[in-house]
């Protein structure tokens, strides 16, 4: 049997790693060390090492060539993480007024003291959110519900959508994340594609506060549906909390 992981007993720096394989093992590849450690700022060297103490931990393995997945049990801690820093940035973006950008370092800051309580009043308060601000599905039971969509990189002009959700790998970006919440291309915003050419590396889109440019790699980090998508997709904090 998986042994259970609270994510108060995980140091900040292995949830950092966790976080970072649920994104770059979420469709089943596996991330090796030399990636991962790019990815989270730090050698190959000591990438390794976190990677040892992990596996010991029994949160990863090694997959069938030289890199590492997450096991059952780590992929549970690692949803529990996303979770409570999920539920953090509503309530920075939703209530205390902070940008995406802000929200997503003091999430990060905060989610290892969140105690379980606390936690299971903020799911309460904010509405039980089944998703980031971002659109990301909160753990891999509701992404199996929640459609995957399409990169907006892939719409011809002309294309009517709604965006779906800005993907974890976006949110490393925190010039992105700013640029998009300033131009409202938030998820449910409908837009339409009004250019894509591959020669200019471009995409100009109408969406709620008139014309945004993007290059293709930063669209295809974004994912939206056809048409106007089902407003019941996005959660929406409706009331602040008062005490």
């Amino acid at each position: 049997m998986a042994r259970h992981h609270d994510p108060a007993d995980i140091s900040t720096a292995a949830q950092e790693y966790l976080l970072a394989l649920r994104v770059m093992c979420g469709d089943g590849r596996q991330a090796t060390t030399a990636h991962l450690g790019r990815r989270v700022g730090v050698s190959t060297q000591a990438a390794s090492e976190m990677c040892r103490r992990l596996t010991a931990d029994g949160l990863l393995e090694t997959g069938a060539g030289r890199g590492v997945i997450l096991t059952p049990a780590g992929q549970a801690a690692a949803d529990a993480i996303f979770r409570r820093h999920a539920l953090l940035e509503w309530l920075l973006t939703s209530v205390v007024g902070l940008s995406w950008a802000e929200s997503d370092v003091e999430a990060a800051r905060m989610q290892g003291a969140l105690s379980p309580r606390v936690e299971a009043r903020l799911d309460d308060l904010l509405g039980h959110p089944e998703t980031c601000p971002h659109g990301n599905p909160i753990d891999a039971e509701t992404a199996r519900r929640r459609p995957a969509g399409t990169p907006l990189s892939e719409l011809e002009s002309g294309s009517r959508a709604t965006v779906l959700r800005i993907t974890e790998e976006a949110e490393d970006d925190a010039g992105l994340l700013s640029y998009l919440e300033a131009r409202a291309l938030t998820p449910g915003a409908h837009i339409t594609v009004l250019a894509r050419s591959e020669s200019l590396d471009s995409l100009t889109l109408e969406g709620p506060r008139g014309r945004a440019t993007l290059g293709l790699r930063p669209a295809s980090l974004i994912r939206v549906v056809p048409g106007e998508a089902d407003p019941s997709l996005f959660h929406r904090v409706l009331a602040p909390i008062r005490g």
